[in-house]
């Protein structure tokens, strides 16, 4: 466990301190999207019966004030629906751009290893190097799975607030 332990510390260190702070958004843009998901498998039903009942125990369904309470059910029910999608697809643009202040912080590191030593500092260059890469490619790579769960979430929201129109229906 220890090594383990090491092994992530030496690769975080490698990856300066902007791969820490790749690290501390894909967190939390991945538990926001584990909370849409949660809500979509679990939440979404009871919440949608809950107002589908209120508009069947509804007397007046047809008059121009029932089917503004039932524009308002709806909204009601999108609004639960695409909570936290913004947030998802800010954070999904944020991570590359965290990437490449990874990448400018560590050609940093290089130019000032070619000023202080030189080219004789192999040494110092390829930790500029991974300083530059690795924020870069794990901002680009989290930002990708954030970019399809974030449009998978769309479409799935899309989808069940038009089916919840459906239900939805006056008489």
């Amino acid at each position: 466990m220890s090594e383990l332990i090491e092994l992530l510390w030496n690769f975080f260190d490698r990856g300066g301190p902007v791969l820490l702070a790749v690290l501390a958004v894909s967190i939390f843009m991945w538990i926001l999207i584990i909370e849409r998901y949660w809500f979509i498998l679990f939440g979404y039903r009871e919440q949608l019966s809950k107002i589908a009942q209120r508009w069947q125990n509804r007397q007046d369904q047809s008059s121009w004030y029932a089917l503004r309470i039932r524009e308002g059910l709806l909204a009601e029910i999108s609004i639960a629906l695409k909570r936290n999608l913004i947030p998802i697809q800010a954070l999904t643009g944020i991570l590359p751009l965290l990437g490449l202040l990874g990448t400018v912080t560590g050609m940093i590191a290089i130019f000032e290893v070619l000023n202080i030593f030189g080219t004789g500092n192999a040494r110092g260059m390829a930790d500029g190097i991974s300083r530059a890469l690795l924020p870069t490619t794990a901002g680009l790579v989290t930002s990708l799975a954030g970019l399809y769960f974030s449009t998978d979430l769309k479409n799935r929201t899309d989808t069940y607030a038009e089916k919840a129109k459906d239900l939805l229906t006056h008489r």
